[in-house]
This record gives C-alpha cells, structure tokens and sequence, in this order.
C-alpha cells in the first residue's frame, strides 16, 4: 500500500460520488429508481446521511480495490470485484422486492463507479 496511487484513490472515489448524485437523479434514473424501489423522492424530512456515509465508505473501499489491483496489473480483479460488487447489489434488490428497472440502476450504477476509478487510475 506504501506506493498507491491516492490521489486516484481519492478522485476516484468523489467523482464517483457525485457520478452518483446525477445517476438516482429524477432528470436521469432516479424516478423510475424510487418507484421500483419503494421510495418517494423528496420525502425526507433531510438528507439521509447515514446512507451517504455508507455509500461514500464502499465507494472508498471500492477505489482502494481498484487502486491496489493498478499496482499488481490486475485488471482482471478489478473487473471482477466491481461485477461482484454489482451481483450482490442485483440479488438484494431481488430479495427486497424491487423492480428490475431498479436493480439495473443500482447494479449500472456500481459497474459506472468502476469504470470511473480505473479511468482515475489511468488519468493519475
């Protein structure tokens, strides 16, 4: 860990955060989200921070994953932690009920993230 990449690590993350806000955005993905998702945009009394915490953690984690696999040229586990990443999101949308529009938007969501800390990690 001594030569990663941090600055990647760190972009990677935030960029992927804010990828994220525009994603479950109602102008992009977001209405049809929180419809088959059980949930009513704009109905929160404030922000839920506990579940941006969260997602900001994995999405650290996540980066850090991607940021050690760049050392080793292991893009191969790079791809494949995001697409295990991505299945666990599928099978608990499945078992919590939500639609298959919106298990796609979390799984793509997590496969875009991916794709945006590799491209950190090529970029810095």
């Amino acid at each position: 860990m001594e030569n990663l990449n941090w600055t990647a690590v760190i972009t990677g993350t935030v960029v992927a955060f804010l990828v994220g806000w525009a994603w479950y955005n109602e102008k992009l993905f977001g209405k049809g989200w929180a419809a088959g998702s059980g949930v009513e945009l704009g109905a929160a009394k404030s922000m839920p921070i506990g579940a941006m915490v969260a997602q900001t953690v994995a999405l650290f984690l996540l980066a850090l994953v991607i940021g050690v696999t760049a050392q080793t040229n292991a893009l191969t586990t790079a791809i494949l932690a995001i697409l295990v990443a991505a299945a666990f999101l599928v099978s608990n949308g499945k078992f919590s009920g939500k639609s298959g529009y919106a298990v796609a938007v979390d799984a793509g969501f997590v496969v875009v993230a991916g794709v945006v800390m590799i491209v950190c990690q090529g970029i810095f």
